[in-house]
């Protein structure tokens, strides 16, 4: 919990994000994404970022996870945190599956109708930057602050939340 950045207002001109598209099961504009990351780093009251997004499919997701973690099957999202303790700018990169996204919302959306693809997605995005702020989900009692953060950041950028028992046109979803 200590290892969080401290929340400072938000210049989004000290805001870099960077997207890379290498996958192509699922449709998804490389604009939309930098608004998410960007609502996400907002949320969080990050002053300086440079993100790199990279969004891949599920082999390409799988390789990194063995060769980073040592778990070669497929994966929703990896974060590589790149800041050095105390910088003033928070550095890292994403990976999300898209093909996983895709996988997973049509689970979710059997018993939630309206959650899609993007969405998941969305919900990656929102994870790998709270994982870059210092939230960590390997303990119940980490798993459970992330989790609420995780619902807190989705709202204020405008998206439904993961744990909606149905989503509805109230939700203002970044397009």
């Amino acid at each position: 919990m200590d290892a969080r950045r401290p929340r400072r207002p938000v210049s989004t001109e000290a805001v870099s994000v960077e997207i890379s598209n290498r996958q192509r099961k699922l449709r998804v504009a490389a604009s939309w994404l930098e608004r998410v990351a960007r609502a996400a780093l907002a949320a969080e009251r990050i002053e300086a970022a440079e993100i790199s997004l990279l969004v891949v499919g599920d082999r390409q997701i799988a390789r990194l996870h063995g060769d980073w973690l040592d778990d070669p099957s497929p994966t929703d999202v990896i974060t590589f945190g790149l800041s050095e303790p105390g910088a003033a700018v928070l550095c890292g990169d994403i990976v999300v599956s898209a093909e996983t996204a895709a996988r997973v919302a049509r689970q979710i959306s059997a018993e939630r109708p309206g959650w899609t693809a993007r969405h998941e997605l969305a919900y990656y995005v929102v994870h790998g930057i709270l994982h870059l702020t210092g939230y960590d989900d390997r303990t119940p009692a980490d798993r459970r602050s992330m989790r609420a953060r995780e619902r807190a950041v989705m709202k204020a950028a405008g998206l439904p939340d993961r744990k909606s028992t149905r989503l509805n046109s109230s939700h203002l979803v970044i397009s």
